[in-house]
């Protein structure tokens, strides 16, 4: 079973930056797609990004482009996510997610496990 902590998450004002962390534990991480995802208040939960087992292959959802960057460390089982130029509408929950296929991991019914989640709150 793999277990997925995210943190990094926090209170930073417009134009500011936050790097979250996604851990695995209890399997390598380094078979696994890694998807951050977002929801915000009363919205639906929205892909942000995703990059692949080895790290070679990486999407990201229209609004992110240009200011989030997912990267991963496999030595430390650890997918991050670095938001930059942050706007009020990034508040949101951050989840990471985990699955097998590169493909789909923009789709959140392909996700076999989740986080709990780190809250990003943007506000001046």
């Amino acid at each position: 079973q793999l277990q997925l902590v995210e943190s990094g998450g926090g209170l930073v004002q417009p134009g500011g930056s936050l790097r979250l962390s996604c851990v695995g534990s209890g399997r390598t991480l380094d078979t696994y797609t890694i998807t951050w995802f977002r929801q915000a208040p009363g919205k639906e939960r929205e892909a942000v990004s995703c990059i692949s087992g080895r790290g070679g292959s990486t999407n990201y959802a229209d609004s992110t482009k240009g200011r989030f960057t997912i990267s991963r460390d496999n030595a430390k089982n650890t997918v991050y996510l670095q938001l930059n130029d942050l706007k009020p509408d990034d508040t949101a929950a951050y989840y990471c997610a985990a699955s097998g296929l590169f493909r789909d991991c923009m789709r959140a019914n392909s996700m076999d496990y989740w986080g709990k989640g780190t809250l990003v709150t943007v506000s001046p």
